[in-house]
């Protein structure tokens, strides 16, 4: 794949103030909505502020070598949650999430000491092609749901009281063939901008699909909201209310430290048992996100910068980020597949939507934009991301001789378990269905490619 801007590139200052926008808008939705999703009054201006300070700390380790953003990291929703469960307190379960942060943090950094000192030849032996690519696939292809269930709902809703029954109920408005439609129109609008645009609008395909998208949802809305339709109501405008400008995020070391003295071994411990186990795991999704995007920019980033100083980067990243907003980072398949699709595998637009992410953490009418554009229109744009990071990991695998039956089952196993979502889980442990995949590919691949006595 040719660039149009290589890793050391430096656009001119206006474009790339436009493709850092781009990039946050592809990581920002999944971003914020971890702490969301955690809930227990964590912010979701914190989480992002915190992405931005640790990717620029992985750019600080990777010696600005590796264009990839670091985002919230899903694969520790469930020790976030262990870590609240566990505490006297809400205040002690965010020095918790710190501490957690922490101990993910050492596993790499113990990783990446390893990796200097025997190299890296041992990962490429036990993952090579058969087992990377389509492990890189399961990335995309696990995320499909998500995008095609976004792709039919809207943002707006509504409380209603059930018939014969007291309670209320929060419903959608939303007709699910208009959401349909907004986020087909910012998948269509992307794909050909990207496909027949101008190089200056090749650049940014998402920014003016999500636009497209949003500006049909928001004529719907307009026409719902003068006709009193609800079904026509896509966008949820009351975020915009009772703003202020510019806002103070609530930082998770600020409270942390009201409950630090909380805190105790048993506690420790806990937190020891829900991070640790899914570091390890986490591990091999930072190798896979890594291998493909080496394949993207023709450059093996396990090699150079190497891969002890991505996983530094990753780990350290990880520990500062949760330190400003409770959520550990990880490398994002959405800002790797914007690197493919977009073809600006530029470090400096890393940097710059770095730095924008924490700034705009500040600036509420932006976050608050962000939160309105509505779930079908990311669904429309994420169908397209998603695929570039499924279609990448096959392109990986298309000089494998698959005629070859050890290559056949491998990348078989792998496909079947990611796509049917196996998942194992220990007490608060939960191993992902993608590093299920993975370590389920990397044994079949050993246990076939013994020799025969």
């Amino acid at each position: 794949m040719k660039l149009y801007y290589d890793i050391k590139d430096k656009p001119k200052f206006p474009n790339l103030i436009v493709y850092a926008v781009q990039q946050l808008l592809a990581i920002m939705a999944a971003t914020l909505v971890v702490p969301i999703i955690i809930g227990n009054g964590m912010q979701p201006a914190a989480a992002l502020f915190g992405a931005g300070v640790g990717t620029l700390v992985y750019v600080l380790f990777t010696k600005a070598s590796s264009p990839v953003f670091l985002g919230s990291s899903f694969a520790f929703l469930g020790s976030m949650a262990a870590a609240f469960a566990g505490a006297v307190s809400a205040q002690a379960g965010y020095a918790g999430i710190i501490i957690g942060a922490v101990f993910a943090g050492l596993v790499y950094v113990a990783l990446a000491l390893i990796v200097k000192l025997v190299g890296v030849g041992w990962i490429d032996k036990l993952m090579p092609k058969q087992v990377i690519g389509p492990t890189v696939a399961i990335i995309g292809l696990s995320l499909a749901g998500n995008a095609i269930g976004d792709l039919q709902k809207g943002d707006f809703y509504i409380t209603v009281l059930g018939e014969g029954v007291e309670e209320a109920t929060t419903v959608m408005t939303a007709n699910p063939l208009i959401a349909v439609l907004c986020g087909l129109v910012a998948l269509f609008v992307t794909m050909f901008v990207s496909t027949y645009g101008k190089k200056s609008l090749k650049l940014i395909p998402f920014i003016i699909g999500i636009l497209s998208g949003y500006a049909v949802a928001a004529a719907f809305t307009a026409i719902g909201t003068a006709t009193e339709n609800t079904s026509l109501m896509i966008i949820d405008f009351s975020v915009f209310k009772d703003m202020t400008i510019v806002t103070l995020p609530e930082f998770t070391f600020l409270t942390a430290m009201k409950g630090i003295k909380e805190i105790d071994g048993a506690y420790i411990g806990t937190l020891a048992a829900a991070y640790l186990p899914v570091a390890f795991v986490v591990f091999a999704e930072h190798i896979a996100d890594h291998k493909n995007i080496s394949s993207i920019i023709e450059k093996d980033l396990l090699k150079e910068p190497g891969l002890h100083r991505t996983l530094l980067g990753d780990g350290v990243g990880s520990m500062v980020g949760a330190f400003f907003g409770g959520c550990p980072n990880t490398t994002y398949g959405e800002s790797v597949a914007c690197v493919a699709i977009t073809r600006n595998a530029s470090v400096y637009t890393i940097i710059t939507a770095a730095i924008g992410a924490m700034l705009i953490s500040f600036f509420s009418p932006f976050v608050a934009f962000v939160d309105s554009i509505p779930s079908c229109v990311m669904g429309g744009v994420c169908m397209a991301l998603y695929g570039f990071i499924a279609v990448s990991g096959l392109k990986m695998i298309k000089d494998v001789d698959l005629e070859d039956n050890r290559n056949l089952f491998t990348v078989s196993v792998i496909l079947i378990a990611g796509i049917g979502g196996l998942t194992l889980s220990f007490g608060n442990i939960t191993i992902t269905s993608i590093a299920c995949a993975l370590i389920l590919g990397v044994i079949t691949n050993i246990v076939l490619s013994k020799k025969k006595a």
